[in-house]
């Protein structure tokens, strides 16, 4: 399974913070030789200052209680430079500490915060730069609880964009780390606002690196928020992100795949997404891509069924998707079992709809499920979903009832499609004007 591991992918885009996870993910799946993940966990820590819980691994990987003299004179360090920050930034630490104190300050006012902290408290620009050196130290250090609410703090103060936008990407890294998982998606939220700002940026290169960065960290989010799912589906597929996806980073197609996979309510975007996958089977392909290329482009169902069972294993050993989600009757169960549940409906939708009269055990097959199971299924989704289907008992077949749309209905639909279209249009048009009037 490490063919479709995308670690490698992935972690150049992170904070190496956040790599942590994966490689613990990745070491309790075995995936890899364990010596080959601790020494990773190892060069990863070597440059940043968790150095006691570097010991440890080193420790675990040579099997000795003794560890490198550069450890030991790193650690020596590292908390004399901690000490040395905490003295320069006590005066603002005691001051946003205090209730009374901070109730003083004023949202999005950081120029009256300044000059009211400096008239009243004598603290200034050096105390306050202190602060969010002390905070990036605390995160490096791993404490992340700390850092985050240093960082918060900081921007109340921050008359830096630059400062600002440092403090709210260690922000949100800090809130992932913590599972803080609503905070995580509000500080996200007003990431993207930043990122979508032709003026935070001196090129539209650095803008979609950036559209880039934020899609990375944003797994961690949508695959463990109970709204995710769908979020996922909103940013992914915007014009503009989607089109940093297929320049720079097209394995994230496997996540916004997903994403439209597991969603029960079809999107009208998904035909146009649908679109994507054939233009980028080139460039980037895993079963899941490749399991709605068969069913949507190819209409390969042998080949769908195959990729089913691969679809499992993907998911299975991926460190987004090898989670447990809830379910429409608020149950919790692993994302696999949601993901192939509708991949079958896709399978059996698509089928339908280039078949009259369709042999049981041909369907059975193709959902890969034996004769009862796929009889129940077929019961069940024609009843719940109110399909134009009835099976014919004694010659063991799915007959459909043909559908004829309506005329209204169609018109509709194209229109809605015109206005979609038109909207995209105009927001390209307003984002290449602001682009232009920032130079």
């Amino acid at each position: 399974m490490a063919t479709y591991d995308l670690t490698q992918r992935i972690a150049p885009n992170l904070d190496r913070h956040l790599v942590f996870p994966l490689l613990e993910f990745l070491q309790e799946r075995q995936m890899y030789p364990d010596e080959q993940i601790l020494k990773s966990k190892i060069e990863l820590l070597n440059k940043t200052n968790m150095v006691d819980y570097a010991m440890d691994i080193h420790k675990s990987l040579y099997h000795t209680e003794d560890v490198p003299q550069d450890m030991v004179e790193r650690r020596v360090e590292v908390v004399a430079r901690l000490k040395a920050l905490e003295e320069r930034a006590a005066p603002i630490v005691s001051f946003l500490q205090n209730p009374n104190s901070f109730q003083d300050l004023r949202a999005n006012d950081q120029h009256y915060n300044l000059q009211m902290l400096h008239d009243r408290y004598q603290i200034g620009p050096d105390q306050i730069e202190a602060l969010y050196q002390y905070a990036k130290f605390q995160f490096e250090c791993g404490n992340y609880s700390g850092a985050a609410d240093y960082l918060y703090q900081y921007r109340a103060l921050c008359t830096n964009s630059e400062r600002r936008l440092s403090a709210l990407w260690g922000k949100m890294a800090a809130e992932i780390l913590m599972q803080n998982w609503d905070i995580a998606l509000e500080e996200l939220n007003q990431l993207k606002e930043k990122v979508d700002d032709p003026k935070s940026f001196t090129s539209p290169l650095n803008q979609m690196q950036s559209r880039i960065w934020l899609m990375h960290w944003s797994l961690f989010i949508f695959f463990n928020h109970d709204n995710g799912r769908t979020l996922i589906i909103d940013l992914f597929n915007q014009d503009k992100y989607l089109n940093a996806i297929q320049t720079n980073a097209p394995h994230l197609l496997r996540y916004l795949a997903t994403a439209f996979i597991v969603n029960k309510r079809r999107r009208p975007q998904f035909k146009d997404f649908i679109k994507v996958i054939q233009q980028e089977q080139n460039s980037y392909k895993d079963p899941i891509t490749e399991f709605l290329a068969c069913v949507y482009v190819n209409y390969d169902f042998d080949g769908a069924q195959k990729k089913m069972k691969e679809c499992e294993e993907v998911i299975l050993n991926d460190p987004f998707l090898g989670k447990r989600v809830e379910d429409s009757n608020f149950a919790t169960v692993p994302l696999r079992d949601e993901f192939l549940e509708n991949a079958r409906l896709f399978i059996f939708e698509t089928y339908c709809r280039i078949h009259q009269r369709i042999d049981m055990a041909v369907l059975a097959e193709k959902l890969n499920l034996n004769y009862e199971e796929a009889q129940r299924w077929i019961v069940n989704l024609i009843r719940n979903s109110k399909l134009d289907a009835k099976i014919d008992a004694k010659s063991g077949t799915v007959i459909m009832e043909p559908t004829h749309p309506n005329v209204y209905e169609q018109l509709i639909d194209h229109t809605k499609g015109l206005s979609g279209r038109t909207y995209k249009l105009v927001g390209q048009l307003l984002e290449h004007a602001q682009t232009q009037a920032a130079r």
